[in-house]
């Protein structure tokens, strides 16, 4: 049965998964090397996680700790690597690619969404490091399959970033969903602008990267979005 709130959680393993889906969350975005800022996971691991819960993955695709495609030969990877994610069931994907000069990679990000042949998918944080938001919107405008945008409203995190989440909370267009420093104290002023879907990653694990997802602090954030 889905909920009125989205929560959206970072898996790197099965058991990350599992304990994500026991502890709430609707979805899951997937990845490896969290050190790396979330890159795009292995086939056989996705697979792996694919067998162990029954809610929708979103599955990034990043080759390297920045935000560049990595030339005509990076886009030629990364659309390999959806085509095999594919192969596997990947239905939903989480992709951005920024220029040097902080705009949309528009060549970048078009060659590997065509790739998706019509697969749902999420503009992930590089939109919170464009010069011009407004225009990394617009020049985004109408690519088949994106109805998500991943946004801390700054590149400093939702506490700096609350003032742009509320002005775009309202505006019609692809989903926001709130992530990246986020806090369970900032979830009742962002549900006030409007916004109904949550994203987590470190808030739910002991501490560190390196810790497993806790099925018991999930819960406590699900709580939390439903209340």
């Amino acid at each position: 049965m889905s909920r009125p709130i989205l929560f959206e959680v970072i898996a790197t393993g099965a058991d990350d998964a599992r304990a994500a889906v026991a502890g709430g969350a609707d979805r899951l975005e997937i990845v490896r090397d969290m050190a790396a800022d979330g890159l795009t996971p292995d086939p056989a691991g996705f697979a792996e996680i694919r067998a162990a819960v029954d809610v929708p993955l979103r599955v990034m695709l990043r080759a390297e700790d920045s935000f560049a495609a990595g030339g005509p030969e990076g886009v030629d990877a990364l659309r390999d690597a959806a085509a095999a994610l594919r192969r596997e069931g990947a239905e939903e994907f989480v992709l951005g690619f920024l220029t040097p000069d902080g705009e949309v990679d528009v060549d970048a990000v078009k060659g590997v969404v065509d790739a998706l042949e019509g697969c749902r998918w999420t503009f992930h944080r590089a939109v919170d490091r464009v010069r011009d938001r407004d225009a990394a919107r617009e020049a985004l405008a109408g690519l088949p399959g994106l109805d998500t945008f991943l946004t801390a409203g700054s590149a400093d995190g939702v506490p700096a970033g609350m003032p742009v989440l509320e002005r775009e909370a309202g505006r019609g267009g692809p989903r926001l969903l709130v992530g990246g420093g986020l806090k369970l104290e900032h979830v009742p002023g962002l549900k006030g602008f409007g916004v109904d879907a949550f994203h987590v990653g470190s808030a739910v694990r002991g501490g560190s990267w390196a810790a497993p997802v806790d099925a018991a602090k999930v819960e406590v954030w699900r709580t939390a979005l439903d209340g």
